[in-house]
């Protein structure tokens, strides 16, 4: 039996299961090489490992994990989980595997909007966080695609980066008040829906609209919504929070989840917002709260 199963080996669950390993803890660690971040050129914010592919950093890390003999890196899709504390399995292939403790980690999936070019774009010239892309376009023109009223705030956020920002209300109501404020700090909002994203090199992005001239940006960011890449949880019964951008599993600050036994970090459980450094956090806090909760 195993002493964990790791269900996601991106960030978050090699981050697991590098501190299990250490511990000399029985693991196995699942994954379908199909990371959320794929789409990026590059990974920036993690100590060390700043503006690297994000799928550098992952191999790296893999060829590091093989130095120890307790660590089972599968490439695998986990189709089922049942049990309760000490006596997990888990259904890979029509095979059963046993574990005392889950870590869930497989992520969340982006659901790209029925936009022409959007989906090409979205890792190059669409992104979400200025705080993994922002410095390399800092006092450019960006635009954001207003998602809801959680937009007012990413507004306040850019200033740091740009002063030039546009944006797009693409269909939605915008408050009188907020209307206001974005008038009061000089930002344009260009009515309409969004149509068609034409893609300028990596960077440079020209939204066109139902109604009106086209607009050309450096850099659009967007939140569409997102799911969870699996699910896994829904079947065990765990509870969730709901987020601007989707649903996250809930945890608490050990990472465990509403049931005993059971672990999530990465994307999958933080509802605040996505980063390679926050899940990799919050995945070596899941091993190590997994690995004492096995201590007798």
């Amino acid at each position: 039996m195993n002493d964990v199963i790791i269900i996601g080996g991106s960030f978050a669950g090699l981050a697991a299961a590098l501190q299990l390993g250490r511990a000399r803890r029985e693991v196995t660690v699942l994954d379908t090489g199909l990371p959320r971040n794929r789409f990026a050129g590059h990974s920036h914010g993690l100590l060390g490992h700043d503006h690297k592919p994000p799928l550098q950093i992952l191999a790296e890390a893999r060829q590091q994990l093989a130095r120890y003999p307790s660590i089972r890196l599968v490439n695998a899709r986990a189709e089922s989980i049942c049990g309760t504390i000490d006596d997990f399995s888990v259904l890979i292939g029509g095979e059963s595997l046993r574990a005392r403790r889950l870590i869930l980690s497989y992520g969340v999936a982006d659901q790209m909007p029925a936009v022409q070019g959007f989906a090409e774009s979205w890792g190059s010239s669409i992104v979400p966080c200025p705080y993994c892309d922002g410095f390399e376009v800092a006092g450019q023109h960006w635009g954001l695609v207003w998602s809801g009223p959680q937009s007012h705030n990413h507004v306040r956020l850019y200033h740091d980066w740009t002063d030039t920002l546009t944006v797009f209300a693409d269909g939605h109501e915008i408050a009188p008040d907020i209307r206001a404020d974005l008038a009061r700090r000089h930002i344009p909002v260009v009515e309409g829906r969004i149509i068609e994203i034409g893609r300028h090199g990596s960077r440079h992005a020209t939204v066109k609209l139902d109604s009106g001239p086209d607009v050309a940006v450096d850099i659009l960011f967007a939140h569409p919504r997102n799911k969870p890449s699996a699910s896994l949880h829904e079947s065990v019964g765990l509870a969730t929070v709901n987020t601007p951008q989707g649903i996250a599993i809930k945890v608490d600050e050990r990472r465990e989840t509403s049931t005993p036994g059971i672990y999530a970090a990465g994307d999958l459980a933080n509802p605040l917002m996505a980063s390679v450094t926050l899940a990799t956090s919050h995945g070596a806090t899941a091993g190590i709260f997994a690995q004492q909760s096995m201590l007798v």
